[in-house]
């Protein structure tokens, strides 16, 4: 019998399906729910155990890991005698790996604390790549010791892991995340039109243009996205959106002015309302297409 904590995983998405893979791999005995019956066929064909509801999976659970889209889902999964806080055992520790608003997280601690759930708020950044090759960063809020011991956990799933401070620190880092991806992404897409319309190849402009100081993370991993205008979803539009409105409305809340990302928040905004939410946020080149004359 292994000695490590047994693992219910509520969530199996692009994100979590792959994560939870990882900690099979590592040794760890997984139980998962999700809506999607061929999600929780992928489970356990890894491995992994499928269970027939939230109150199944983390019954017996030591460690709880949820990675759903936002906030209302959190709180959808969380509360109520179906929820995980009146199911999973006092003592457990529940690590949310949802990328939601910081005071969703930190009401969930409380809730969970009046139950003797620990609670830490972990969300990623990396994409479905990162999270395939278990090599994201994670950015946590809770109390020091809950995270020495989530951090074996989260060692199997990153490679970037850092407490940030207290309860939902790693939901408002997580937000400045998105802010810097969504912004970078904007400045690679005008930089492709630009390059195209004054007929440069673009290959040799982005590889050269990734070898200094315009290089990024984001341009290495979408390059291939803005080359083959693929957009295949790794992180959809729609959950960019949801995430510039965290971070829009958590800055206002402190005061904080953030004059580039409230224009890109808006341009994320339009893309979606022109039917492209489902797309990867790399589609955000389509829209700079359509503002320089291309009829997409």
């Amino acid at each position: 019998m292994s000695n490590l904590p047994k693992i219910a995983w509520i969530g199996l998405g692009i994100m979590g399906s792959p994560m939870s893979e990882n900690l099979i791999k590592a040794g760890y005995d997984v139980t998962g729910f999700t809506l999607e019956q061929d999600k929780l066929d992928r489970l356990a064909k890894a491995g992994g155990r499928a269970a027939g509801s939230i109150s199944e999976a983390v019954k017996d659970a030591d460690v709880v890991i949820t990675m759903v889209p936002a906030s209302p889902q959190v709180e959808a999964i969380a509360y109520g005698p179906d929820g995980i806080l009146d199911n999973a055992r006092a003592g457990a520790l529940l690590i949310d790996m949802s990328s939601i608003t910081p005071q969703t997280s930190i009401d969930l601690a409380k809730a969970a604390g009046d139950k003797g759930i620990r609670v830490l708020d972990a969300p990623v950044s990396g994409g479905e790549a990162g999270a395939i090759e278990a090599v994201l960063s994670i950015m946590v809020g809770g109390e020091q010791a809950d995270f020495d011991e989530a951090r074996p956990v989260l060692d199997a799933l990153g490679r970037t892991i850092v407490l940030c401070g207290p309860h939902g620190s790693g939901q408002t880092v997580k937000a400045a995340n998105q802010l810097i991806v969504a912004v970078n992404i904007q400045a690679c897409a005008e930089a492709v039109v630009f390059l195209e319309k004054s007929g440069v190849n673009l290959t040799a402009a982005l590889d050269v243009l990734n070898g200094g100081l315009a290089g990024s993370t984001v341009l290495t991993r979408k390059k291939d996205n803005f080359l083959q205008r693929d957009f295949k979803p790794g992180f959809r539009i729609d959950l960019h959106h949801k995430d510039m409105g965290i971070v829009t409305d958590a800055a206002r809340n402190v005061g904080a002015a953030l004059p580039v990302g409230a224009v890109v928040a808006q341009l994320v905004a339009s893309l979606r309302a022109q039917g492209d939410g489902g797309l990867d946020h790399s589609a955000l080149l389509r829209a700079v297409e359509r503002l320089s004359g291309a009829q997409i």
